[in-house]
C-alpha cells in the first residue's frame, strides 16, 4: 500500500502522525511511505531521518494527497485539505467529528473512507488511540492550570501546592477517565488537594484505591458540582462519551459562583467541550475570560509538546496502519472489530452512529459495507 504523512497545518500543530522508526516498519513489510518535506520537523525528525528508514519526501501536501491511498494524519482535515482528499481513499486520524458539522459534511461529500482514532475500541471498552493523547493532555492541563493562576496570567495568584503554612490550591477534576486519572496524578503530585468526581462507582473505587491520599473521589451530579466549583481553584473538564458530544456539565450560570481568577481547563472541547462557555482556542491565544474566570480552551493540547506527542502517538497507531496496509481497510475491519469501530464515514454514508445521531444524519450500518 501506497502511505502518505502530510503536514498538519492546524494552528500550532507540531505533530506529525508517523515517526521515521514508524516508517522503517511499514517500508520494512514492502510498502511505500511518502513523507511531506518539513512534516517531521516540529516534533524534532528531519527529512533525513526518514530517507534513511526508507520513506520518500516529496515536496507539498498535493503529491501527498495525489499518491496516497491511505492517509495519516493527526489532526482532522481542515478546509484547505478537503479538496485534496480523494474518493475511497483511506484518512486514518483524529476526526472528532460530532463536534464539528461542517467537516462531517466536506467528508461525506469526498466520497472517503474516515477511520477515526478516537473510536478505535477494543473489546473492554478501552479507546487504545485516544489512550496516549489523553495521557497527554491530562498531564498538560495541570501544568497549565498551574500556571493561568499566576496573578500576571488574570489567575487567583496561588501556588498549586502551597507551601508550609499556606494551603495549596483546590483542584475539581471532572470525570475519572485517562484523562482525569493522569490530570489528578500530576496535581496531586504537585501538592494540591484534588477531588475527582465520576459517574461511574466502580471507577471511582478504583481511583480511590490507586490515589494518594490528597486525592478524593465523589458522585458526579449537578447538585455535588454547583457546591464544588464555589470553593475549587482550578477546574478540569475530563469528560468523554466515544465519538460523541461531551455533556455540558458546567454551565454559563455556574460562573457567577466561581471566585475571580478560577482557571478552568476544558480537555474535552474537541468533543465539543464539557464546559458551556468553552470555545475552541489556540496555543498562540489560549485564554479569554468571561465573569473574571479563566478559561484555557486549546483543542489541541498535546501539539505544544511535539517530541513527546508524536512518539506516544506511533506507539499506538503504528500496529493498527501496518494491518490496514497489509491488508486493506475493508479485510483489517472484518477481521478486527477494533478496526471496525473506528470506522465513521464509508464513501458517503455515516456508518457510526453517535455521529449521525449529533447532526440527525442518515445512519448506514457498517455491516452493509463489511458483509460482516
Amino acid at each position: 500500500m501506497v502511505i502518505g504523512v502530510p503536514k498538519e497545518i492546524k494552528n500550532n500543530e507540531n505533530r506529525v502522525a508517523l515517526t521515521p522508526a514508524g516508517a522503517r516498519e511499514l517500508t520494512k513489510k514492502g510498502h511505500t511511505v511518502f513523507i511531506q518535506s518539513s512534516a517531521g520537523e516540529g516534533s524534532g525528525f528531519g527529512d533525513d531521518a526518514y530517507k534513511t528508514a526508507g520513506a520518500q519526501i516529496l515536496p507539498g501536501a498535493e503529491d501527498v494527497y495525489a499518491r496516497g491511498e491511505m492517509i495519516m494524519k493527526v489532526k482532522e482535515p481542515i478546509e484547505p485539505e478537503y479538496k485534496l482528499i480523494k474518493k475511497d481513499q483511506l484518512v486514518f486520524t483524529y476526526f472528532h467529528f460530532a463536534s464539528y458539522e461542517p467537516l462531517t459534511h466536506a467528508m461525506i461529500a469526498t466520497g472517503a473512507v474516515c477511520l477515526a482514532y478516537e473510536t478505535v475500541e477494543r473489546a473492554d471498552g478501552s479507546l487504545p488511540l485516544l489512550v496516549p493523547m489523553s495521557e497527554v493532555a491530562g498531564r498538560m492541563a495541570i501544568q497549565e492550570g498551574a500556571k493561568y493562576l499566576e496573578k500576571p496570567l488574570k489567575g487567583k495568584g496561588i501556588l498549586l501546592g502551597g507551601v508550609p503554612g499556606v494551603m495549596p490550591a483546590k483542584v475539581l477534576i471532572l470525570g475519572g477517565g485517562v484523562v482525569g486519572a493522569n490530570a489528578a496524578k500530576i496535581a496531586a503530585g504537585m501538592g494540591a488537594d484534588v477531588i475527582i468526581t465520576d459517574v461511574n462507582l466502580n471507577r471511582l473505587r478504583y481511583l480511590d484505591d490507586v490515589m494518594p491520599k490528597n486525592v478524593k473521589t465523589m458522585v458526579s451530579n449537578e447538585f455535588v458540582l454547583r457546591e464544588l466549583v464555589r470553593t475549587h481553584d482550578l477546574i478540569v473538564g475530563a469528560v468523554l462519551i466515544p465519538g460523541a458530544k461531551a455533556p455540558k456539565l458546567i454551565t454559563r450560570d455556574m460562573l457567577k459562583t466561581m471566585q475571580p481568577g478560577t482557571v478552568l481547563v476544558d480537555v474535552a472541547v474537541d468533543q465539543g467541550g464539557c464546559i458551556e462557555t468553552c470555545k475552541p482556542t489556540t496555543h498562540e491565544d489560549p485564554t479569554y475570560i468571561l465573569d473574571d474566570v479563566v478559561h484555557y480552551c486549546v483543542a489541541n493540547m498535546p501539539g505544544a509538546v511535539p517530541f513527546t506527542s508524536t512518539l506516544a502517538l506511533t506507539n499506538a497507531t503504528l500496529p493498527y496502519a501496518i494491518r490496514l496496509a497489509n491488508h486493506g481497510w475493508k479485510k483489517a475491519s472484518q477481521e478486527s472489530n477494533e478496526l471496525r469501530k473506528g470506522l465513521n464515514i464509508i464513501n458517503g454514508k455515516v456508518v457510526y452512529k453517535a455521529v449521525a445521531d449529533a447532526f440527525n444524519l442518515p445512519y448506514t450500518d457498517v455491516k452493509e459495507f463489511l458483509g460482516v
